[in-house]
């Protein structure tokens, strides 16, 4: 089993599509149903029927990870906590997302060091191919596509200024996903979150 996937690569924090599929999955539909709504009823509002399935399994996949009171707050929640909440669901899904906020993220801020680097990214990823040798055959564009990802999940986390400057911002994160977080013993998740490891 590969440490690290590209799965992330089908799409960012996707907030609009996140509440949709939360406000289904509390419903508990059946395969049947889920099929069903998302095939005839297009609840993501696609062009494309595969593209409709890809991001919706993936959301499906991310919100897995956590529980009907997460799906609550992605689904009802305020936009900074519902985006955190998907964040820290991504970052459970993600081994990818999470080992680069605390390799590389909170590497710079503890130094000091304000922005991303170019190069930060092939560093990280030749660091991933020593732990997870499947790294080392992705594509070049499975790479950049895997990189624009990420740095526009940091951008929605509000974590960067923008992908253009890539200026880093001194995570602030909202109360109920830190009580949250920490009712359910989910201390790695929120060590990268904040950027402490």
């Amino acid at each position: 089993m590969s440490l690290y996937n590209a799965q992330i690569s089908a799409g960012s924090l996707m907030l609009p599509e996140s509440r949709r599929i939360a406000r289904f999955m509390l419903t508990h539909p059946d395969e049947a149903r889920w099929y069903d709504t998302l095939k005839n009823e297009n609840i993501l509002q696609k062009k494309s029927p595969a593209t409709a399935r890809r991001q919706a399994r993936l959301i499906r996949n991310r919100l897995e990870t956590l529980d009907e009171t997460a799906w609550q707050f992605v689904a009802e929640g305020e936009q900074e906590l519902a985006l955190q909440i998907l964040l820290a669901a991504s970052i459970k899904h993600s081994r990818l997302l999470g080992d680069f906020m605390r390799d590389v993220v909170a590497g710079h801020l503890r130094r000091l060091e304000n922005t991303l680097l170019p190069g930060d990214w092939d560093a990280f990823l030749a660091d991933c191919a020593k732990r997870d040798a499947a790294v080392a055959g992705w594509a070049e564009s499975t790479r950049a596509k895997l990189l624009e990802v990420v740095l526009r999940m940091l951008a929605e986390g509000r974590y960067l200024e923008s992908t253009r400057s890539l200026r880093l911002l001194s995570p602030l994160l909202h109360p109920e996903l830190i009580r949250y977080l920490k009712s359910r013993a989910e201390l790695s998740v929120l060590a990268a979150m904040e950027l402490t490891h």
